[in-house]
Formats: C-alpha cells, sequence, structure tokens
C-alpha cells in the first residue's frame, strides 16, 4: 500500500510540477480562483443557477475523475458510507447507467426506484418523499415528467437534489457535452454550436449555459416549435452580458453554417408519442445530413443526446456514424460528469490534475 501511496504522490507531483512551470501566470490564477469554488450541499436542478466558474469547477473535477480513474487506474472511493436515491418517472439507459455505475465506483451504493416502487405524488406527497429520503440517503436524482416536481423536492429535502431530466431541462446532459467537445478541441470558448430540432428541455440546458462557457449558439426550430418565451429572454440576457452571439431561425442551412458542432435530439420525446405522425410531418427538412454540414467548419463535429429512435430520421447513418460524431464519447463521459457532480455536491473534493483550458 505504501508503495502505491508514495507513487501517486510522484505522479501529483509531477502533473502539478508542469503546471506551475509551464502554464502562464493568468492561467494559474484562473486555476486558483476555480480551486477556491465550493458546490458541497447545492443543489442541481438548472444551469440558470450556476455562474461560469461553477460549471468549469464541475468539468474539471469530472475531467480529473475520469483521468485518474479510467487512465490512471487509481480507486478513489471517495463516496464510501453514502447512498443516492435514483427516481426514476421515465425510463433510461444512459441516466441510469451513468449514475448507478458511476456511484458505486465511487464507493456510494445507488438505490434505483421506479415509480411502481414509491409513493411519490400519488399516495404520498412530494414534501413527505422529500423529508423521508433526506433521513435515509445523502443525495437524489430525480428524472421527471414535471420540473415543478424537482422544485418541490427541493423546497423540502435537507440534502442535495439533481435534476435527471424534466420537462425544463436536462443539465446534466449539457455537462457531459461540453466535456466531451473540451476534450476534442482543447478549449470551449469560441466554439459555435448550431442545435437544429425540436426546442426542447436539451436546448434549453444549452441556452442556460453556453454563453457562460464563451460559447457561440445558433438555433434553428420548426414554427410552433422554439424554445420556451423565458429561455429566450435568458439566452439574449447571457448572450449579451458574456459578449456572445445568440442566433435563432426556422432554417436549418443558416443555423449550420460556420458551425463548429451539430447537435440534435429526438422529434419525438417521452410523452409525445401521440403527436408523433404530426412531429415528423412538421419536422420535415431539418434531417442532419452530410449537405446540412456543407457550410459548417472544416472541423466540424455532431452531437446528439440519444437515444436515437428506430425509424426516426432527425440524423441520416452518414453523419450518425461517421468520424464526425462524437455520440458514443458523449454518452461515455454522461458516467464521468455524472461522478463530477455528486462528488462536487457531497465531498470537498480537489481535483489533482491541472485545470481543463474552457
Amino acid at each position: 500500500m505504501s508503495t502505491k501511496i508514495l507513487s501517486l504522490n510522484s505522479t501529483v507531483f509531477k502533473w502539478m510540477k508542469t503546471f506551475h512551470t509551464s502554464c502562464p501566470r493568468g492561467f494559474r490564477t484562473a486555476a486558483a480562483s476555480l480551486s477556491s469554488v465550493s458546490l458541497k450541499g447545492r443543489s442541481f436542478l438548472t444551469l440558470k443557477d450556476f455562474s461560469p466558474d461553477e460549471i468549469k469547477r464541475l468539468l474539471w473535477v469530472s475531467g480529473d475523475l475520469k483521468h485518474r480513474i479510467k487512465h490512471e487506474k487509481q480507486y478513489l472511493p471517495l463516496l464510501q458510507g453514502k447512498s443516492i436515491a435514483m427516481i426514476f418517472e421515465k425510463r433510461s439507459t444512459r441516466t441510469r447507467m451513468s449514475t448507478e455505475t458511476g456511484f458505486a465506483l465511487l464507493g456510494g451504493h445507488p438505490c434505483f426506484l421506479k415509480s411502481e416502487d414509491i409513493h411519490l405524488g400519488v399516495n404520498e406527497s412530494s414534501t413527505d418523499t422529500a423529508r423521508v429520503l433526506s433521513g435515509l440517503c445523502d443525495i437524489v436524482l430525480a428524472r421527471v415528467y414535471s420540473h415543478s416536481t424537482l422544485e418541490e423536492l427541493d423546497k423540502e429535502a435537507s440534502i442535495p437534489i439533481i435534476n435527471g431530466l424534466s420537462d425544463l431541462s436536462h443539465p446534466i446532459q449539457i455537462l457531459a457535452d461540453y466535456l466531451t467537445l473540451q476534450e476534442h478541441y482543447g478549449s470551449l470558448s469560441g466554439l459555435t454550436v448550431s442545435w437544429i430540432g425540436d426546442g426542447n428541455n436539451v436546448l434549453h440546458s444549452f441556452m442556460m449555459s453556453a454563453a457562460k462557457l464563451g460559447i457561440h449558439l445558433k438555433i434553428a426550430t420548426p414554427k410552433g416549435y422554439e424554445p420556451e418565451k423565458s429561455v429566450i429572454e435568458e439566452a439574449q440576457r447571457l448572450s449579451k452580458e458574456h459578449g456572445t452571439k445568440l442566433v435563432l431561425t426556422n432554417d436549418p442551412m443558416e443555423a449550420a453554417h460556420g458551425s463548429n458542432v451539430l447537435v440534435t435530439s429526438t422529434w419525438v420525446s417521452m410523452g409525445q408519442e401521440e403527436e408523433k405522425k404530426k412531429r415528423l410531418n412538421d419536422f420535415k427538412g431539418y434531417q442532419i445530413t452530410m449537405q446540412t454540414a456543407r457550410g459548417a467548419k472544416p472541423d466540424w463535429t455532431f452531437l446528439h443526446c440519444l437515444p436515437r429512435k428506430m425509424g426516426e430520421v432527425e440524423v441520416d447513418d452518414e453523419v450518425f456514424y461517421s468520424p464526425r460524431s462524437l455520440v458514443f464519447p458523449e454518452a461515455e463521459n454522461r458516467k464521468w460528469t455524472n461522478m463530477g457532480l455528486v462528488v462536487s455536491l457531497l465531498t470537498d473534493y480537489s481535483p489533482q490534475i491541472p485545470m481543463l483550458k474552457f
């Protein structure tokens, strides 16, 4: 054991020595600033509530855990003795697996709760559920239909509540997207992200955070499928505050022009199955293809939060399975960013690797 500890300390020393001798003074100052950011005890309902430094801190911790656990093969039982209640009103592959495996990998105990397993909002109020879970576990992740359910849980709970998805936003997905783009491009500031598709919860989370990281955002939705007015107003405010561009259009080609990243998601989300025929008709012309990308920048890439439902056509196979697609690294990063999130909300963990470049 002592040999392993000595090896770890030596590795960390080499990282920090390289960091302090090779990084510009301003960059070291930024690292020191992020090191002082604490999110312990906070809930995570929407990225609207988080500052640029707080989002960067979450990504830094996530990147650190990924490096130390995946690449350095270190065992970090940071959550030993802790448990997470995972409430799922909606089914999921990535949200469940990323949270469950990530929490367990850090030494904690995940508890999966389907709607039929608990009484949330049916035989028991959200207030009572929040108070009960506060005494039984350390943190809650809830994947729900209505964002108000999360707000009710957060109001009454004495432990952090994480939004695993709601009708308003999907912030844990966007953290994974940002880490994926940071890894691919080396930094986030100055990138242009183009959303082509529905004005849904995933887009809302982009809009409430992109400008904070210096990302320009271009959005193309069919008429009648625009993002919520309040979210547009917030995105416009953030864009002005941080000096980024925000474009809203109904033309997919206009949105794709000059873009680094093309993004879409399913056109028919859970709960919208009865609207499927109408939606697929209304979204004609919005499929992302190589033709869509002809006006994008030479280094363009593609993101999709998944699932890509069989028989739906928001992106064709040529793009989805191309070398430009970051879809599967993006899916894996859901685990690392969820791990970074819960570690940040439950502990005073300090990253060991040099700060990521933003």
